[in-house]
């Protein structure tokens, strides 16, 4: 080659290096963008006499700085970024709600029962008991208003799993389109890659890594396939597959994530295989948080009211009646069946027993030949049995009703789901409120001995009005060691042992007498009539606040919302730690990527300053190799 040729060869070699750091200096702020190179190699020399001699350069390719390791640190480190991010974001909201002084549970609980207690201070007082009333509707709108917010939140959850699910198909549609264009590049040219159209891909990768957890194979092609990280395809080669976001067929309060199939038929994913980014975050927040959240809320308001109830049922108002329901609460839980049952009905699912209520969620599932009653919060088989019902079980009584199950049907029971929702006040006139027992007690003046009486107790469930109407009177034989009762609603038991201290219960009531009664001592107890000053069943019902009721009787309702509390806390901290800790891994991550593969713009200006003067070079060679071959030509005329 000629000394002219050569210049030419340097000529190309620094134009594409000014091109490629150009290009560089133009895309520094362009996302995922890998700085490009030039590779630069020798011409073969021709062989002369005098030797080898050199015949220029040539541009081989240009390399973009790519490390498929770093590129892979990046993408699992930003995905666990991305989760912990979308987790934090929910359940920070639910931190703030529940912990809030103002708006939490904790103030309205300490309101109704101060209330109580005022009326326990002064029965016979209209506007204590007014009062009482009033934080009462105070409460149950706290209630509400917890419950609203925690079905808002379910709603925003379930419209951001669909807006996910939305943004993950376009992304799987670019995928599978730039991967045919990359096929065909390739097809053109099997040596020289097409290093933007591979940086837009990790690009588009990357933004759906943030997305849904995935994972990449590489293809001989040069096309990736794209799986979740549970391995359900999402790309392969030139096909994106679609997914959708449809209303759970168990749960219609929730949506979910499911396959698309070709018929148009849908194919759910299992949740817990939906693993890292937004979406999984979004998905463990809903099952870890809020739905557990929302059932201990519920739970509380049951059991508060159901307590409350039974004894207030217990006491007798200023108009003389005994006490009804203070609150209004359901004591059944309609079942939801699976959308794809093919039977017919639900069975019938009451609260038998508040207190062993838990803030799970149930399944009851048939086989065929027997029912399976599975607590979903650890998935455990609570019950099996051959045939309905299943009696007391973690507080709830499941019988037939009208279920006609097929093999393979199941109903989902949420027991404390609509607790805050569905609590209200049933009292409405402030006269109403039992505060009252029905019963009292007396010894006859003409007592000789010295026993004394207790004021009893009603029992409950609380018995009929007619027994408590009726005058019971107990007598004391000779010797005093047995006495005689009249008055019973079943009859009139005689000589009954006496026990000092010991229980003593007819009509529904139990009292004691102590002591050492005389032959012919009376004790009566009789209807509480006129007992407008009577405070004993408010000071009962106010003992409740420090009972513990709550999950099998280990904790109070201020004790379980603390719980609550403490837990949603502990847990947002957690995640919060994490994810600032998986944001620090990401950062160094991709620092370690740029490092590598980022365009560094000093380099790059001190890159032109370096072709420019190739260039000039070049272009000065080929000026005297011009001017040489001139001179040449000048000798021939």
């Amino acid at each position: 080659m000629s000394f002219y040729g050569v210049g030419l060869t340097a000529l190309h070699a620094a134009q594409i290096g000014l091109q490629t750091t150009s290009h560089n200096i133009a895309n520094a702020s362009t996302p995922h963008f890998s700085r490009q190179s030039i590779v630069q190699t020798t011409q073969t020399a021709l062989f002369t006499g005098a030797g080898f001699i050199g015949q220029g350069t040539r541009v081989d390719t240009v390399r973009r700085s790519f490390d498929e390791y770093l590129e892979r640190q990046v993408l699992m480190t930003r995905s666990g970024a991305a989760e912990m991010d979308a987790y934090y974001a929910q359940i920070s909201q639910i931190d703030n709600l529940l912990a809030d002084p103002a708006a939490g549970l904790s103030p309205a609980l300490a309101d109704f029962f101060k209330g109580v207690q005022e009326v326990a201070a002064h029965p016979e007082s209209l506007p204590a008991r007014q009062a009482m009333l009033a934080a009462s509707q105070a409460l149950v709108a706290r209630f509400w208003a917890l419950d609203q917010r925690f079905t808002e939140l379910r709603a925003a959850a379930n419209a951001n799993v669909t807006s996910e699910v939305a943004a993950i198909n376009a992304y799987a549609q670019q995928i599978a389109k730039i991967n045919e264009q990359i096929a065909l590049a390739y097809a053109s040219s099997s040596v020289q890659p097409p290093n933007d159209l591979l940086d837009e891909r990790d690009r588009i990768i990357a933004e759906l890594n943030e997305k849904i957890g995935i994972r990449i194979d590489k293809q001989s092609d040069g096309a990736y396939n794209v799986f979740l990280g549970s391995g359900q395809p999402l790309v392969v080669g030139q096909t994106a597959y679609t997914f959708a976001a449809a209303t759970s067929p168990e749960d219609p309060s929730k949506v979910m994530v499911s396959l698309q199939a070709p018929g148009g038929s849908l194919v759910y994913v299992q949740e817990q295989l939906l693993t890292g980014g937004s979406l999984g975050g979004l998905i463990r927040f809903r099952n870890e948080i809020l739905d557990q959240a929302h059932n201990a809320l519920g739970r509380i308001a049951i059991v508060l009211a159901q307590n409350i109830n039974d004894q207030h049922q217990l006491g007798m108002d200023l108009l003389g009646a005994l006490g009804g329901l203070f609150f209004d609460i359901p004591t059944t839980v309609t079942p939801i069946a699976n959308a794809n049952n093919a039977g017919s009905g639900i069975p019938q699912v009451t609260i038998s027993n508040v207190g062993a209520l838990t803030t799970s969620d149930y399944r009851l599932s048939y086989d065929g030949t027997q029912y399976t009653l599975t607590r979903l919060s650890d998935n455990t088989a609570v019950a099996t049995v051959t045939a309905l019902p299943i009696v007391n079980i973690d507080g709830l009584t499941i019988t037939p009703g009208a279920w006609a199950p097929a093999a393979g049907d199941s109903v989902l029971i949420q027991p404390t789901r609509q607790g805050a929702a569905q609590i209200g006040v049933a009292v409405q006139d402030a006269r109403r409120i039992a505060a009252a027992a029905p019963i009292r007690t007396s010894a006859a003046l003409t007592n000789t001995g010295t026993a004394t009486i207790s004021a009893g107790v009603v029992n409950g469930p609380p018995p009929p009005n007619a027994n408590l109407t009726q005058t019971v009177t107990l007598t004391f034989n000779n010797p005093p060691t047995s006495f005689n009762v009249v008055g019973t609603g079943t009859g009139n038991p005689t000589n009954v042992p006496y026990v000092s201290g010991g229980n003593i219960s007819y009509n529904g009531w139990t009292l004691q007498i102590s002591g050492a009664p005389a032959a012919g001592d009376v004790f009566v107890v009789e209807l509480n009539a006129n007992g407008v000053a009577d405070n004993r069943n408010a000071v009962l019902m106010a003992a409740l606040q420090t009972s513990n009721t709550v999950a099998g009787g280990t904790t109070t309702y201020q004790g379980a919302y603390s719980q609550l509390v403490s837990q949603v806390g502990n847990k947002t901290r957690e995640v919060k730690s994490v994810g600032e800790a998986q944001t620090r891994l990401a950062e160094n991550a991709q620092s370690a990527r740029d490092r590598f593969s980022a365009v560094n713009l000093d380099e790059e200006a001190a890159n032109l300053i370096r072709f420019q003067q190739a260039y000039q070079a070049a272009a000065r060679m080929i000026d005297i190799a011009s001017r040489l071959f001139e001179e040449i030509l000048a000798l021939g005329r």
